[in-house]
């Protein structure tokens, strides 16, 4: 079964960097699979933040995040990293990742494919 676990969240400045870790186990580690960062607020479902598929490290990002975050894999531990550099207010978030088949065999941010989520870890970037 699929079995994914997020750390790295915290409180910063606008401005300031984090770095999320997504540790995936052995089932979830497929080069047929995108595994994927999402992000939710109260007032916002979860969108689709940055995407990585592991087949081949094709990404992809949300307009709101492109040239600020950045999304890696490293295969030896089975981790998917988000770096996130210049961090702004509306940042903050539960920050998520989940891991899918996409037909498309590449990354997505499409809500739609994922259905298996880690538990999140929250990010706070203060004004």
């Amino acid at each position: 079964q699929v079995q994914l676990v997020e750390s790295g969240g915290g409180s910063v400045q606008a401005g300031g960097t984090l770095r999320l870790s997504c540790i995936a186990n052995e089932y979830t580690w497929s080069s047929n699979n995108c595994i994927t960062w999402f992000r939710q607020t109260p007032r916002r479902w979860r969108e689709g933040v940055a995407a990585i598929y592991i087949g081949g490290g094709a990404t992809a990002y949300a307009d709101s995040v492109k040239g600020r975050f950045t999304v890696s894999q490293d295969n030896a531990t089975k981790t998917v990293y988000l770096q996130m550099n210049n961090l702004k207010p509306e940042d903050s978030a539960m920050y998520f990742c989940a891991a899918a088949f996409v037909p498309s065999h590449g990354p997505s941010l499409d809500l739609r494919y994922f259905h298996d989520w880690g538990q999140g870890t929250q990010v706070t970037v203060s004004p």
